[in-house]
């Protein structure tokens, strides 16, 4: 019964893909893309310099948790893409691995949900969950992922986010350690 929502959503997604030239570059540059729009969110937050570092490096941790968590769950429990079934259209060529869950989701989602639970970063933080959700629906549409692999991205997000959020105070020193680095680094290329 999952499977057939799974592919009852996907076909309800995916429909699309191919009739349209602009909504399929669209697609593609989101689907592929979307996590350097992430990334980009925390550079700005870095370099901001208003106390933001420390929840940027939370949601590093967060996205690296989650990409490790996904190869896990891959590694014991392996589900198709879509075009290896075959069903859809493909936007773009793509490895045949296991889809469950999207690491790119993951990645996207498990940085913007952390920035979410602190008050200083929560309106960029839900601006990047939006943009997540975008890049998951775009890989659907452009056929690399059904809608259970972003659904299990987004657990996998929400339950990463809230572990690394629970044992933030012990993850300080680690903190401290990379800013000091990244100032000393900095420094050393600003005398030179």
């Amino acid at each position: 019964m999952l499977e057939q929502l799974n592919m009852t959503l996907f076909h309800l997604i995916n429909q699309y893909a191919g009739l349209n030239p602009f909504a399929d570059v669209a697609a593609v540059l989101a689907a592929k893309y979307m996590p350097l729009a992430i990334i980009l969110g925390l550079v700005c937050l870095w370099i901001k310099r208003d106390g933001s570092r420390d929840v940027v490096l939370y949601g590093v941790y967060a996205a690296v948790l989650g990409l490790i968590l996904n190869f896990i769950i891959g590694w014991v429990y392996y589900h198709p893409r879509p075009f290896m079934v075959p069903v859809g259209t493909l936007l773009f060529p793509y490895s045949p691995d296991s889809s469950f869950p999207s690491d790119h989701t993951t990645f996207m989602l498990s940085a913007a949900f952390m920035l979410m639970y602190f008050k200083k970063t929560r309106k960029t933080g839900l601006i990047l969950v939006v943009l997540g959700l975008i890049g998951g629906f775009a890989r659907v549409f452009c056929g690399v992922h059904f809608p259970m692999d972003i659904f299990g991205s987004v657990l996998v997000a929400l339950a990463i986010s809230i572990l690394v959020y629970q044992f933030r105070n012990r993850l300080k020193p680690l903190n401290n350690t990379f800013k000091r680095t990244y100032t000393k680094v900095t420094e050393m290329f600003a005398n030179n």
